[in-house]
């Protein structure tokens, strides 16, 4: 500005010189004047929201990786020190959320939405989500991820004992899968939850210290803060859970029935007489193996090794291969590792990894399938999303597709294409697998119930008996008897409610929206039988539907308008209570040559 500004006076001095004739008089000087200057322009909200998000994109990818491969690390190897690095990446990440200054900021930007674009209008509304729960003192915040830390690691190393002998998880659900003798299989039982009455104190101190962190926001507790901050609506996330609770109570307790009858032969009981260790795993989140299917017989002369291989190239099969996510990850057990499984993004674009102990097990096929289903669906996010929409559009519907993918060893004509079933064997037990699929949809929905009521009434009140309330809560929605005289704190031994506080409704939501989007794959490709039976082989345009519809969108979307656009309906339980009521279909066998994609 200044530079135009001397040329301009230049021309007007020459001009003067070289005017007709003689020139005026000179004029008496006049008083030295300021010149003025020129007003900045001015920045419009859009410009605002970019400097705003840019700057904050820049900060979150930095302190998200190094939250992240603190924790990967801390996984690994179980030690302190690795958990102490992890535990101060997550403060600094968790404090770059508690900066009141770019709060307001949001609000400010946010007070003016209507003159913003679509993208920086969401992503200030995700951002604010973030920030909501994490305008936090940070002496508060500092004690939260301390404590969960801590609790974390006594998970990860725990070792439960059987006399003087360490047990891993894997040996003990073992035992629970294989083991006759009933006393045995309580001693086993047990041990898995010898961890809940160590960590169970530290469990309640952090519940509470969440509840006061989330009075001083504003909620009534921790549990009403999160579903709010999840974008879901309390009053409705719980009428869906009603209506969820109404449909399953009936074939439920007559599927129970016929499990307890079936398990009581085996272990030479009265149905009466079935105790929560009977049912094999130690939550009874999953069905146990049939007196008509063990899935393990189709996976039991395999090696580990295997199990991920079949993963890879069913994925690559349906066209959105994984082999760069498997080379960068930990799959197999080794001395500190943590025992279960997760999947993380170091940067929302070419660094996506899982985090398995796997086993030539039905069950960790399962797994395996699962977590790639996550992974599958961070990699192929459109990288163009700015960074914090670079993300499934819900936690819920990340789950829903990590559990599409996991139902699938459960797909009669998916064992035959990819595990290598013969087709005779899965013809014939094809009837039995479906049933055992009809068990673990019913059972896991009254198990997400149970997860619902009681993480709720921790939260209002964490002071009650809670081996009490959790015994309470299981009776009635899973039919499970609590061992006389037992006050042990079994409900703590469920790590859930430490790494993932408030969050087992969207994994039931997850199957409500798997239901759904199989049943709307099967309709754009033709199927005429069951959803649940339908075969993806070479179906290439499987994975085109996935990567256009579900996983390219991101967040851009608020998710009741991604899950109508992703499927054709608004959400809704009508599929999952179709797969529950279905009458199972023999397979279908694989097209000679898959149908064209869909039109748009």
């Amino acid at each position: 500005m200044k530079r135009t500004a001397c040329v301009v006076i230049i021309a007007i001095s020459v001009l003067t010189l070289l005017g007709c004739g003689e020139p005026p008089p000179a004029a008496p000087p006049a008083e030295p004047q300021a010149m003025d200057k020129p007003a900045e322009p001015q920045m419009t909200p859009n410009d605002k929201a970019k400097a705003f998000l840019d700057a904050y994109y820049a900060d979150f990818s930095k302190l998200e990786q190094a939250q992240v491969l603190g924790q990967w690390n801390a996984k690994i190897s179980g030690k302190p020190e690795d958990y102490a690095v992890y535990a101060a990446a997550d403060l600094a990440f968790k404090k770059l959320h508690s900066d009141k200054q770019r709060y307001a900021t949001i609000n400010e930007l946010l007070a003016q939405k209507d003159a913003l674009e679509p993208l920086h209008l969401r992503s200030l509304e995700v951002a604010k989500l973030a920030f909501d729960g994490l305008q936090l003192e940070e002496q508060t915040l500092e004690k939260m991820v301390k404590l969960s830390a801590e609790i974390e690691q006594q998970f990860a190393v725990f070792r439960g004992k059987i006399g003087d002998k360490e047990y891993s998880n894997n040996e003990l659900l073992e035992i629970l899968s294989k083991e006759r003798n009933n006393e045995k299989r309580q001693r086993a039982w047990e041990t898995l939850k010898q961890v809940g009455d160590m960590v169970a104190p530290k469990i309640v101190e952090l519940a509470k210290l969440r509840n006061q962190a989330a009075k001083g926001l504003g909620y009534e507790n921790f549990w009403q803060m999160q579903v709010r901050l999840q974008e879901h609506v309390p009053a409705q996330l719980l009428a869906v859970f009603d209506e969820l609770e109404k449909l399953t109570d009936e074939p439920f307790a007559k599927m129970k029935a016929e499990l307890d009858a079936e398990l009581a032969k085996k272990f030479k009981l009265k149905p009466e007489q079935m105790m929560p260790w009977h049912y094999d795993n130690p939550f009874f989140q999953a069905a146990p193996p049939s007196a008509k299917i063990d899935m393990d017989d189709f996976f039991k002369n395999k090696k580990k090794e295997d199990i991920v291989e079949i993963a890879r190239a069913f994925f690559e099969d349906i066209g959105i291969p994984i082999d760069d996510i498997i080379a960068r990850s930990d799959l197999y057990e080794k001395p500190g590792k943590d025992q279960h499984a997760f999947c993380i993004t170091v940067n929302r674009r070419d660094d996506t990894r899982t985090f398995l102990n796997v086993q030539p097990t039905a069950e960790w096929m399962e797994t395996m399938l699962h977590e790639q289903g996550h992974a599958a669906y961070t990699k192929y996010l459109n990288a163009d999303l700015p960074y914090n929409l670079r993300d499934a559009a819900h936690i819920f519907t990340t789950e829903g597709i990590a559990m599409l993918m996991g139902a699938l060893p459960k797909n009669p004509t998916w064992l035959v294409e990819y595990a290598g079933v013969p087709a005779e064997v899965a013809k014939k037990k094809t009837v039995a697998i479906s049933e055992q699929l009809r068990r673990e949809q019913l059972i896991f929905a009254r198990w997400a119930l149970v997860m619902l009521r009681f993480e709720k009434a921790l939260y209002e009140n964490p002071d009650q008996d809670l081996s009490a309330k959790w015994y309470e809560i299981v009776t009635r929605y899973q039919g499970l008897k609590k061992p006389e005289g037992r006050t042990v704190q079994d409900w703590a031994s469920k790590p859930h409610f430490t790494i993932a506080p408030v969050y087992y409704h969207n994994y039931m939501l997850g199957e409500l929206y798997a239901a759904q989007l199989r049943a709307s794959i099967a309709r754009q490709l033709g199927v005429t039988g069951s959803p649940s039976t339908m075969s993806w082989k070479g179906r290439k345009e499987i994975g085109s539907i996935l990567v256009e519809k579900v996983f390219g969108p991101g967040m851009r979307q608020k998710w009741p308008q991604f899950v109508e656009a992703s499927t054709g309906e608004p959400m809704s339980p009508k599929a999952f209570a179709a797969e529950l009521a279905a009458v199972s279909a023999p397979i279908e066998a694989a097209p000679a040559k898959a149908p064209a994609a869909p039109a748009n």
